[in-house]
């Protein structure tokens, strides 16, 4: 959805929740310590605009942001970390949207995509 100088946004092709993006680093760490000044720093800039797109195009209630690092942890790529921005509701039943073995999402991936790409890439502008 973005490319940065340090880092890209993605959206997670399994996702929790519409929406669900990661913000990864190009840099291959595992380690928040590892990661260069610069990387780091373009990481955690790219949150607050992830946030606003948030509350712009999908009115959340709430959102989680996390780094798993580690697979002890739960991460899935252990050895790239990423933060993972999870918009939330109220009801929205905490991540437990599975029927029969499949998640269910509302929303097709690609209007996901295209909604928060768009808010995203404004919120760029106005920084």
């Amino acid at each position: 959805m973005y490319r940065g100088k340090h880092c890209f946004i993605m959206l997670n092709r399994y996702p929790y929740n519409n929406g669900h993006l990661m913000i990864v680093p190009y840099a291959h760490k595992s380690k928040i310590s590892d990661l260069e000044q610069a990387d780091w720093h373009e990481l955690c800039d790219l949150i607050p605009i992830c946030e606003s797109a948030y509350h712009e195009t999908y009115s959340v209630d709430g959102i989680n942001v996390g780094i798993n690092l580690g697979s002890a942890a739960g991460a899935g790529i252990a050895e790239h970390l990423h933060v993972h921005m999870v918009p939330r509701w109220q009801g929205d039943s905490n991540f437990m949207t599975v029927i029969a073995g499949e998640r269910v999402i509302p929303e097709a991936f690609e209007e996901s995509y295209k909604k928060l790409r768009t808010a995203i890439l404004q919120q760029i502008k106005i920084k």
